[in-house]
């Protein structure tokens, strides 16, 4: 049959392959899946980092505490594990509301709304940590309704005074992480943890074997090396470090404050799961065999950090 007049020849699919990535680029699914991941190594290759140092910074203190005695041990091991472990969860849970709050403004480029959320976040927790110390002044009899022999508790008692400190610290720790990460300039977190580590290592050995400070010792370094990064993570966003999103404080952090408190004890609720679970089997340990402590803190808070971070 004879085409008609003006009718289109030309296929509807064309052959082409120019919308397909591999050709407009020029690569293919391996070099694809490489460039990615070092995509997302740049960012969470720091953040791992840091919580590895961050939970370094406990296993430290450990080792040095260790050579005090097993009651010491076990004392802050319990400390740490049930008590302090119990609020981490919540206040990183909390925390991670800020990280979706800030992502989001960040693709939108609405820059100048980081600083605000990261304010409305420290309100936030710092309200939550107010209400988490009954926990550190009441640790006797909440360990001993858990089962913990009474010179255990006694130790112990101490110890969570000297914790209060280091659970404030993660107000700025985990608001600053996640308002870092958000902009990808989270290298300045790893680094400042670098420091810390060395700084706490040198400080236990200084405090409790050279001048034998014993548990205050320690404490005291402990302390010391989860505030240091925190102010050096306060001053590089107040200080020039975040330009475009860090526009000074503002009145503003004190509005909307209710649908980010709801936002943040929905997603602590969430992680702060996550990490109880492993408390009740580590306060069992603690109570039967002392010298399973260590490696039983080592082993879960590494395949914890690796999955948590990406």
């Amino acid at each position: 049959m004879a085409r008609r007049e003006g009718e289109v020849t030309e296929t509807l699919l064309k052959k082409s392959t120019e919308n397909r990535g591999e050709d407009r680029d020029g690569l293919g699914m391996k070099e694809k899946v490489w460039r990615e991941s070092k995509k997302l190594w740049v960012v969470a290759g720091p953040a791992i980092f840091t919580r590895f140092s961050t939970s370094g910074l406990s296993l430290i203190s450990q080792a040095f505490i260790g050579h005090l005695g097993s009651t010491e041990l076990a004392a802050y091991s319990i400390t740490l594990t049930v008590l302090l472990r119990f609020s981490n969860g919540i206040l990183l849970g909390m925390a991670s509301a800020l990280e979706t709050l800030c992502g989001q403004a960040y693709g939108a480029k609405q820059y100048h709304m980081l600083g605000i959320y990261l304010q409305r976040s420290w309100i936030v927790l710092t309200g939550c940590t107010i209400c988490l110390m009954p926990i550190y002044i009441f640790a006797g009899p909440i360990l001993l309704a858990l089962g913990q022999e009474e010179r255990l508790v006694r130790v112990a008692r101490i110890i969570a005074l000297w914790v209060i400190g280091i659970n404030i610290s993660f107000v700025p720790s985990f608001t600053c992480q996640m308002f870092l990460q958000a902009q990808s300039k989270n290298k300045i977190i790893a680094y400042v943890a670098a420091v810390s580590l060395g700084v706490h290592v040198f400080l236990s050995w200084l405090l409790v074997v050279h001048f034998d400070f014993g548990i205050a010792g320690a404490m005291t370094s402990s302390l010391v090396a989860h505030w240091l990064p925190n102010i050096a993570q306060v001053l590089f966003v107040t200080c020039g470090g975040c330009t475009e999103t860090w526009r000074g404080f503002s009145w503003l952090a004190f509005k909307d404050l209710w649908p980010v408190f709801k936002l943040s004890v929905s997603s602590g609720g969430m992680i702060w799961y996550d990490f109880l679970i492993f408390s009740p089997g580590k306060s069992i340990n603690i109570h039967q065999r002392h010298k399973y402590i260590f490696t039983s803190h080592t082993n879960t808070f590494v395949d914890h950090v690796v999955v948590e971070k990406f």
